[in-house]
């Protein structure tokens, strides 16, 4: 019990240690209070260890060392970066697209200094914010006019709330969507106060379904491309086109809301082409919504382009207040939309489209030439194997279409739980690697893999689990 006793005594007060040289970063990096309340929780932990049996009590240098790395740990933002190997490239859940460097310059741009966001520099008055991308879009996409909200959800709510707010929508069953986290467009045109009327069936929509369904209270018909799943086998649809011409005999507009949006043509770049924003206008649509942060490959963002007159109505609207992108948002749309310009140096700015369009034979040089050190940072209980795989677009793009890719297949002879306690060591890595567990093996899809040496560097500190 004496000697217990001596060992507690010879812990070092809270205040012995803040006055320490050791401390002196530690009071430096995060201020006086959360260092003071670090250090105390350091003492009692290990006031703690020894009444439990501990022989030693921590030096200055150690308590400090453990209230720097508690305070550093809860000081990381939980928004990290990471290695998204999972073979989807615009991955809901990890931030859908990446920015492209003039994005982010003009970003950071207009986050160091004011901007004129809503103030007109050739007569000193009042601006409106849609003005800097309203051009853009204009000459982008064929449409009259142009405005942005902060995303494609709240562009389908604000127009549809615009257009038909206390009236009927006509919609195809068909075309009743649900997009990730349960989000439904029955249940976006019932907030947005529009009352919605299916017409035809799951598989089968006819032009007479529009047209007998339209009357005085009608407000919009809306086409939905359903972009995350496809219908197929004993399937009619009723084209843009024909119901551009039914919309115009009823005298009521048009909506067409294309969800992952592209303002080009992807087939160049070896992928299914999707309907365009100018294609959509060309072919009659009255108002197009589409969203900024998938296909466009800029950053979060809800377009609706199309007729003058109701982009007008639509500003007016009170909800376009609540919906608007600040003007850290604007500058990266701008610089983002700018880009599409140059169309033939589009794939090399904008990352995205480079990702998508990058050569499955460089994906698997890059395999073979890493292969050896994920082999040495995972050991002998694993097994490595470079192969042939298929990436995704993500973001309910093209659902049914692949790209040739190149992975790494992790297998282990120990069974699935040794891939799954793999996994979880990869997501806690200082810069966390995502892949995917499929048909009995962890894979590592390369192809969002643009910086190997970091990689590389991140896995040789990896610490696996105990085996057993």
């Amino acid at each position: 019990m004496d000697s217990k006793t001596s060992r507690l005594r010879a812990l070092p007060s809270v205040d012995a240690v803040l006055k320490s040289n050791e401390a002196a970063l530690l009071l430096e990096r995060f201020g006086q209070k959360a260092a003071t309340a670090a250090v105390r929780l350091m003492l009692s932990e290990a006031r703690a260890e020894l009444k439990a049996g501990a022989s030693d009590p921590p030096s200055t240098a150690k308590v400090v060392e453990r209230a720097f790395a508690s305070l550093a740990n809860d000081d990381r933002s939980t928004l990290r970066p990471l290695f998204n190997l999972t073979g989807t490239v615009l991955h809901t859940n990890l931030g859908r697209a990446l920015i492209a460097e003039a994005a982010i310059e003009a970003a950071v741009a207009a986050m160091r200094d004011p901007v004129a966001l809503e103030y007109d520099l050739s007569n000193g008055k009042r601006g409106e914010r849609d003005d800097h991308i309203r051009a853009l879009l204009r000459e982008l996409t064929g449409a009259e006019d142009a405005t942005v909200v902060n995303n494609n959800a709240a562009a389908v709510l604000l127009a549809l709330n615009t257009l038909a707010g206390g009236r009927e929508a006509i919609v195809s069953r068909g075309e009743l969507i649900e997009i990730g986290g349960a989000f439904r467009m029955p249940d976006i045109m019932s907030r947005a106060g529009a009352k919605l009327v299916e017409v035809g069936t799951t598989n089968r929509t006819h032009p007479n379904d529009y047209r007998s369904a339209v009357n005085a209270a009608t407000g919009v018909i809306l086409k939905v491309h359903t972009s995350n799943y496809r219908i197929m086998g004993f399937t009619t649809e009723v084209a843009a086109p024909e119901l551009a011409e039914i919309a115009t005999e009823a005298r009521v507009p048009l909506m067409n809301d294309l969800g992952s949006g592209s303002l080009i043509d992807l087939s160049q770049f070896g992928l299914k082409r999707e309907p365009t924003v100018r294609d959509a206008i060309s072919e009659g649509a009255d108002i197009v919504t589409f969203s900024g942060d998938k296909l466009l490959g800029g950053p979060q963002a809800g377009f609706i382009v199309g007729k003058r007159e109701l982009i007008a109505a639509i500003n007016r609207n009170p909800m376009k207040r609540a919906l608007r992108v600040d003007k850290i948002r604007l500058a990266a749309i701008e610089a983002t939309l700018k880009l599409y310009r140059d169309p033939d140096r589009l794939a090399e700015r904008l990352p995205t489209l480079r990702l998508l369009a990058r050569p499955q034979a460089d994906i698997a040089a890059q395999a073979k030439r890493i292969l050896p050190a994920v082999q040495s940072a995972v050991g002998p209980g694993f097994s490595v194997q470079a192969r042939e795989c298929q990436s995704q677009i993500g973001s309910g793009a093209l659902p049914l279409d692949t790209i040739a890719s190149f992975c790494l297949a992790i297998s282990s002879n120990s069974g699935g739980l040794a891939l799954e306690r793999l996994s979880t060591d990869l997501r806690r890595l200082e810069r966390p690697v995502i892949g995917r567990l499929e048909d009995g093996a962890l894979i590592l899809d390369l192809r969002c893999l643009t910086d190997e040496a970091a990689f590389l560097s991140v896995l040789a500190n990896l610490n696996l689990h105990d085996p057993a």
